[in-house]
């Protein structure tokens, strides 16, 4: 693509089978605007909308990205405009007869000699940060938490300089809920999970109640009796008389803690070491053009130095999954794929709604006709890598390579989940803009249009609208991110969302009966 002046009209076609196209210019495009090629506009098109490139009838398919994306609900002339209201959402993939493992791996080279300076644990994962999580066990005692975090910021963390933070990992479970549901899992393995994440350097701090369902020991399952009693902190314990004394109790624990995380130093660390959560949000018709495959040429180059990548957001990826099927690993990674697309059906089904649940009103407004367009978007992300393994949610990453995290497509929920999957570096690409952030692993906010990352310079840390500019492209923006995820996860570079302490909190799923 060429670059853009600031008269001449630009469309941007994916794929040569498509019969729509995006309008790219910023502030769209009026009616009567004719391309280099004598295609006239019927109607005025915002940017990143679509116009029709052929006259599509009633009934007739819409294709973008090389695939149908909805069903014309009326005749739709040459140059006229497609807004979602006039595409029919179309039935989603089958589940019973897609290809398994049938796509030869791609010829994508080792890439040796990339390192950064990361925390090196003693189970041999490494963390990008030196943190300290004090975790809940209900609820309950969330506030409490809360109140000790802000003492230690004020009062502790400026003695161990090594330490970068303090987070309380505090979350609206452990009470109140049908503990033993089956569907309980979800909520108790992510809550597992989360302590054990590489940035926190395996120093686990539970503070519970006492008289909670999900009771602290629990969280600690497997593990010698005396570490248990150790790490746990329950605040009805009788020793504690008064408010302040649980306060002092949590203090002196946290402190032996720091003392430890201190003593800490970043070391050199192969980039194998990398353990990195994609995800969007905020997503436009620029998302799959721009910001999602630099991403995907990124998550290519870490899975190629031996790192490990986790793209989520199953309703997001619903509608491609027949793309994704051949390019498992074998036929049981296929097979497990299929398994998380079925139990999300199953689930929404008895909420009693589908996956038109999504896109949301913003998505609409970029441009995305509805989730079937966005899921062909948001896979761009994962690369051409061959998936090597399926996560459950909340599971913890035991492989490397690429990874499919099962989760919902909820900014907060899969990102809660991506941490408990073991991801110590997290980036985010959006189109509407969000100020999304973490406080347990850093985020790196890219942003689709060019616009975007000018009007919000200090909050996107990186500009993918050059590709749809023909500033620069796919890979060489691919590339520049590759190597910010590396100073980022060395501590040399803070993405803007730390600058500014943005931090959502976490966010859990589950879908078990609250009681």
């Amino acid at each position: 693509m060429n670059t853009v002046t600031a008269t001449r009209p630009l469309r941007i076609q994916l794929d040569e089978r498509d019969n729509v196209a995006i309008v790219a210019n910023s502030g769209g495009l009026p009616a009567g605007t004719v391309f280099d090629d004598g295609l006239a506009l019927v109607d005025a098109v915002p940017q990143g909308h679509k116009v029709a490139l052929v006259d599509i009838p009633k009934g007739g398919e819409v294709i973008r990205y090389g695939e149908v994306i909805g069903l014309a609900v009326k005749e739709l002339p040459r140059g006229s405009w497609i807004s979602e209201f006039l595409v029919d959402l179309p039935a989603p993939p089958a589940l019973d007869s897609l290809p398994l493992a049938t796509r030869p791996a791609p010829d994508l080279p080792p890439l040796d000699g990339y390192t950064f300076q990361g925390y090196r644990n003693a189970d041999g994962s490494v963390g990008t940060r030196n943190i300290l999580a004090i975790s809940t066990s209900v609820q309950c005692v969330a506030g409490v938490v809360d109140h000790v975090v802000r003492i230690v910021k004020d009062r502790l963390l400026p003695n161990y300089p090594n330490v970068d933070d303090v987070v309380g990992l505090e979350h609206i479970y452990g009470c109140g809920v049908a503990i033993n549901a089956p569907a309980a899992i979800v909520p108790i393995r992510t809550v597992q999970n989360l302590t054990l994440n590489p940035n926190f350097g395996g120093e686990i701090l539970v503070i519970g109640l006492g008289c909670e369902k999900l009771q602290p020991d629990r969280l600690l399952a497997g593990r010698p009796a005396a570490e248990v009693s150790r790490d746990i902190l329950s605040l009805q314990d009788e020793r504690f008389v008064g408010f302040q004394a649980m306060v002092d109790g949590i203090l002196e624990m946290a402190e032996e803690r720091l003392k430890r995380l201190n003593a800490r130093r970043r070391e050199t660390c192969p980039a194998s070491d990398l353990v990195v959560g994609v995800q969007c949000g905020g997503s436009d018709a620029f998302s799959g053009v721009t910001a999602n495959p630099a991403v995907g040429f990124a998550t290519d180059l870490i899975v190629r130095a031996g790192g490990t990548v986790m793209f989520s957001e199953v309703t997001e990826v619903r509608d491609a999954v027949h793309l994704m099927t051949p390019r498992a690993v074998n036929a049981d990674v296929g097979r497990a794929i299929l398994r998380e697309m079925a139990w999300y059906d199953r689930y929404l089904a008895e909420g009693e709604t589908d996956r038109s649940a999504n896109p949301s009103p913003g998505n609409k407004k970029g441009g995305l006709a509805n989730v079937v367009e966005k899921a062909l978007g948001s896979i761009a992300k994962s690369g051409r890598s061959p998936i090597s393994a399926v996560l459950a949610p909340g599971e913890k990453a035991t492989t490397k390579g690429l990874i499919f995290a099962a989760t919902p497509a909820s900014d907060f929920v899969c990102g809660t989940l991506q941490l408990a999957s073991g991801m110590t570096l997290q980036v985010f690409t959006t189109g509407r803009g969000t100020p999304y952030g973490l406080a347990a692993a850093p985020v790196i906010k890219v942003a689709t249009r060019s616009n975007l990352a000018a009007r919000w310079h200090d909050l996107m840390d990186l500009d993918a609208g050059r590709i749809a500019t023909g500033e620069a492209t796919v890979e060489e923006v691919g590339w520049e991110l590759f190597r910010l995820i590396l100073d980022v996860a060395s501590g040399e570079k803070k993405p803007w969302s730390d600058r500014w302490g943005l931090h959502n909190s976490l966010a859990l799923f589950n879908p078990a009966p609250v009681t």
